[in-house]
């Protein structure tokens, strides 16, 4: 990579990484006074929520952390290079079909939805989730066109609005949760639709704030189905793998939400499954869904943090050498993401994993969050840690295959992750309850990123494994004085179960502190060029 390249990686890389970042403190903020609003498995609303929230969400993540970006970026940087006209024109048609598109599917399902409580079927359980699930329907549209948005500007290499604009999501939801729902809302199902509507604005406004970066850019929405057939055409042959390619962990997870939801039993409840034929007993209570939520929420920051941003910004460069039929280069590209993904990554899997307790004790521990839900809390935390590595590597593998024109492989190893992850889930939910669904996730994202890398470098371009295996090295070495630091530090201050949040705090923050610092120190020892590619102040080459 050249020095130049690499110093607009690493821009790009950190105005991705920063407005994620500031997206998801946000998102933590949010979280923190949902829990506090809600609670865990009082009621199972929290459950209900969880469970709609994600179906609509889905879209946000497969869409606007790649998908669209994935197949639309490069049909759009090549018109771009030839007309750009044709290239706004082609952006103009995908947003109308879109909105046609999307507003017929939201539509469908809301008379769906409708049509059931005309029916009057199904439990209070499942007709709370009906009602929620209507009410966060429309933020499929604006999601997906704020998507479409993102994706234009960071082929232009503007990275700083579509990095932010999720931050609105977090700021509506925590209006809502602390300014609107405790006062205004009778009990929790109306907090929980409150929390729904705010969902809803904020996808208009993720849409509305990237369009003055649009026409600051040249945009003018003109509809030319003629002169874009060509290039839709190219796009959407290409959106349904990329779409599967990358949501593979998307989709493991709202199944594992569906299993969740559909296996738990409330207090006072039978605990025999009397759809099964009353032979099995629930392996589940009620909570777990929400449990999940939670867990999964801190395994997402490094996510997306370092994996989305790695991807996101190196995903142009790959596409430029495929274009220019340079596999080699391709393949060196990558293979420094991956160095910068094991070397960010893996510290970040072993420091979730050592302060779950205590985090999910000092953030979620208030109001209708008791302590046994925050012990549940830390549990999920914990298994879902042990896959970060693999979360933060599967998007960028993924771009290295779309980037060479191969979107099939992904698919085929994405379907073999997502029948792991079901049949480990249905057997290890009995022993472990919902842990069960967190190992069994991360376990299918591991055998993921192996199995892409393994195609990838037999059949599409070399990886360099010398380089990629001396950081993994590197980085285990330092993730074990990582260990050793944070344990370390939690002896020298030890809380007992019953110390204030306060002291709380002061631990966590003491274990977080010598966790980094013992990791960077020993990484410097230890030499490697990945800390001057993330943090030199003038470009160089990277080998």
């Amino acid at each position: 990579m050249s020095g130049r390249e690499t110093w607009h990686l690493r821009g790009g890389f950190w105005a991705t990484s920063i407005g994620t970042l500031a997206s998801r403190v946000l998102g933590l903020l949010r979280d923190i006074a949902t829990a506090s609003l809600l609670g865990l498995g009082d009621g199972a609303v929290m459950d209900a929520f969880v469970v709609a929230f994600r179906m609509p969400n889905l879209l946000r993540r497969v869409f606007g952390e790649g998908a669209l970006a994935a197949s639309f970026l490069p049909v759009f940087s090549s018109q771009m290079e030839r007309s750009p006209r044709g290239a706004w024109q082609l952006f103009g048609v995908m947003l109308a079909w879109l909105a046609i598109v999307l507003t017929a599917v939201v539509l469908a399902a809301e008379a769906a939805c409708a049509l059931w409580w005309w029916t009057g079927g199904g439990s209070a359980a499942t007709a709370q989730l009906v009602a929620l699930l209507a009410a966060m329907l429309p933020y499929m549209i604006f999601i997906c066109l704020a998507a479409q948005a993102s994706a234009a500007l960071q082929a232009l290499w503007e990275f700083r609005v579509p990095a932010l604009a999720p931050a609105l999501l977090n700021v509506c939801w925590l209006a809502a949760a602390w300014g609107i729902a405790p006062y205004f809302a009778p009990d929790k199902h109306a907090q929980a639709l409150t929390l729904a509507a705010a969902v809803v604005i904020s996808g208009v406004l993720q849409f509305g704030v990237q369009l003055p970066a649009l026409r600051r850019r040249g945009f003018l929405f003109q509809y030319d189905w003629a002169n874009s057939r060509e290039a839709m055409r190219l796009v959407l042959s290409s959106m349904l793998p990329v779409t599967l390619g990358l949501a593979v962990t998307q989709l493991n997870t709202l199944a594992d939400s569906l299993i969740a939801w559909g296996l738990s039993s409330e207090t006072g409840s039978p605990r025999t499954i009397a759809w099964l034929g009353g032979r099995l007993d629930y392996p589940l209570e009620t909570g777990a869904a929400a449990a999940m939520y939670y867990g999964e929420r801190f395994y997402q920051l490094p996510v997306g943090i370092l994996g989305v941003a790695i991807a996101t910004v190196i995903y142009p460069v790959l596409s430029r050498d495929a274009a220019r039929g340079d596999r080699a280069a391709v393949g060196a590209q990558l293979s420094i993401g991956l160095r910068l993904v094991v070397f960010t990554a893996l510290p970040a899997s072993v420091g979730l994993m050592l302060v779950a307790e205590p985090l999910a004790r000092v953030l979620f521990e208030r109001g209708e969050f008791t302590a046994a839900d925050a012990t549940r809390a830390a549990r999920m935390i914990a298994c879902y840690a042990g896959g970060v590595w693999a979360y933060c590597a599967i998007p960028l593998l993924v771009r290295g295959f779309y980037a060479l024109g191969n979107r099939t492989a992904p698919v085929r190893l994405g379907l073999v992750a997502v029948a792991i992850n079901l049949v480990l889930s249905l057997v290890l939910i009995w022993p472990l309850a919902e842990a069960g669904l967190a190992i069994s996730t991360a376990i299918a994202a591991s055998v993921q990123v192996v199995l892409l890398v393994i195609t990838f470098s037999g059949a599409a371009s070399r990886i360099h494994f010398v380089a990629l295996t001396s950081t993994a090295v590197r980085s285990v070495v330092a993730s074990g004085a990582t260990c050793v630091a944070v344990l370390f530090a939690r002896y020298l201050y030890p809380v007992d179960v019953n110390g204030s949040h306060v002291e709380l705090g002061l631990q966590l923050a003491l274990m977080i502190g010598a966790g980094v610092a013992a990791y960077v120190l020993v990484a410097m020892l230890l030499g490697g060029r990945e800390l001057s590619l993330l943090f030199a102040r003038q470009p160089r080459d990277v080998q």
